[in-house]
């Protein structure tokens, strides 16, 4: 009967302890529809990070690239993640978002300490993170989906 106790208590321990793990891994914050944004639903994927504006005219033709992107990537561990460069929250930011159609996740906060990004000032800029939250590669101007498919697909060979 020792025994058994000894053993539940040791899997009630290694349950515990892989909760306080998991809660320390600090949640992203709310979304552009006011979700939060937890870490679980991120970490561990490559994530291709956009910062636009409402002002920035090439911003408007690439959120359709980024749309198409976030829709090639479901099956691949990797997710289109945008941030709105002029700090919007709540409905400012999802009636921004609505009015471009960005059919991805906008961030409300800003992940720049969080993934180590520089500091940019100009529009669009991408950011290319691994799956360990690394900075992998740093990309201004207007993207296409076929190009940064292009881009992910080479920084997961390396």
């Amino acid at each position: 009967m020792g025994l058994g106790l000894r053993k539940v208590g040791k899997a009630v321990m290694g349950i515990c302890a892989g909760l306080l793990l998991t809660a320390c891994a600090e949640d992203f914050g709310l979304d552009q529809h006011g979700r939060k944004v937890t870490a679980d639903s991120l970490d561990g994927q490559w994530l291709v990070i956009n910062y636009w504006a409402e002002w920035c005219a090439p911003c408007r033709t690439e959120i359709p690239e980024l749309n198409a992107l976030e829709e090639q990537l479901k099956t691949q561990s990797a997710r289109v993640i945008g941030v709105n460069f002029d700090a919007l929250q709540g409905d400012e930011l999802k009636r921004a978002a609505d009015s471009f159609d960005i059919r991805f996740t906008v961030l409300a906060q800003d992940p720049a300490a969080r993934f180590e990004l520089p500091r940019n000032d100009v529009l669009p800029v991408t950011y290319i993170v691994d799956a360990d939250g690394k900075l992998r590669e740093r990309l201004v101007g207007e993207q296409t989906s076929a190009g940064l498919l292009a881009h992910l697909e080479r920084l997961r060979g390396e």
